[in-house]
């Protein structure tokens, strides 16, 4: 029996590899996401228990569960959610895995706060120019960080950008007239190749982006990622009225069920706003 398990560790060791490479070349998953799935299936590997009955494996998930226990729930999910699609994977390969103790963790649907267009727009008052261009094309488009560093500058037209997200699939992105003017003003700064932003003839990096929108806020004394640029951009559009089905569809979202997250704290925000905004609001009793 313990030559029967050693030899199926092995065996899956070498499809963990093969799921990785899977993932990067026909699901476009960046490195970082990757390397998460990674951990997370080693990490699996190492605890759960591998069993053989009636021309089935079981991987009992429960001791993995209990070393994980102490994390955080979403952190949970993501590990499970990594051995489910490494399972998927193997089933859809020859192998016939099943899981045990393989019961969904409950996560809360949270996003991190929308940022006020006001201090948006303060930071950027004392920003250069690559800055400004940075910010304002995860504002005003909703771009995720991977995205706006892989955009290619052929991928630019006057009224629209398209771009290559999530699993390889492109979209056509709205491109308002003051970001085609600030994109214009930019490229006659540098010497044109082949991404927007370049850094020695390579795209720049996510974290290099990451780097300028952090510097950018901490002007204006505040904190901000990319990503709350992008669920800014989102929650504007919902609460001026925009369809969610095209909302999801610019955020590249693949289930609207991720996009109606937005239209929940747009309902709070709304909310919050109305009981500062209106007069009775402060009338007690």
């Amino acid at each position: 029996m313990m030559n029967l398990r050693s030899f199926l560790k092995k065996l899956l060791d070498k499809k963990r590899i093969s799921f990785l490479e899977y993932l990067e070349e026909h699901r476009g998953y960046s490195d970082l996401t990757i390397k998460s799935y990674d951990s997370s299936i080693r990490e699996a590997l190492e605890y759960i228990e591998i069993l053989e009955e009636k021309e089935q494996t079981i991987f009992d998930l429960m001791p993995l569960r209990i070393y994980i226990s102490e994390l955080n729930s979403k952190t949970i999910s993501k590990k499970l959610s990594a051995i489910r699609s490494f399972r998927t994977y193997l089933n859809e390969n020859g192998m016939n895995i099943i899981l045990k103790s393989d019961d969904s963790v409950k996560t809360a649907k949270t996003l991190p706060k929308p940022i006020s267009h006001k201090y948006i727009i303060e930071a950027l008052k004392e920003s250069n120019l690559e800055e400004k261009l940075v910010v304002t094309m995860l504002y005003t488009l909703g771009l995720r960080v991977s995205e706006l560093s892989s955009l290619k500058i052929e991928d630019i037209s006057e009224e629209w950008i398209r771009v290559l997200g999530k699993g390889q699939k492109h979209r056509d992105i709205p491109l308002l007239a003051s970001t085609k003017l600030l994109i214009d003003e930019y490229l006659s700064t540098i010497t044109i190749n082949k991404f927007l932003f370049e850094k020695k003839g390579e795209k720049l990096s996510e974290n290099s982006l990451r780097y300028t929108v952090n510097k950018v806020f901490k002007g204006v004394s505040l904190k901000v990622s990319p990503h709350q640029l992008r669920h800014s951009y989102a929650t504007a559009l919902l609460n001026s009225g925009a369809p969610i089905v095209d909302v999801s569809e610019l955020l590249g979202h693949a289930s609207m069920a991720t996009t109606q997250i937005y239209t929940k704290l747009g309902s709070a925000l709304k909310q919050q706003n109305y009981h500062k905004a209106h007069p009775l609001s402060k009338v007690s009793g």
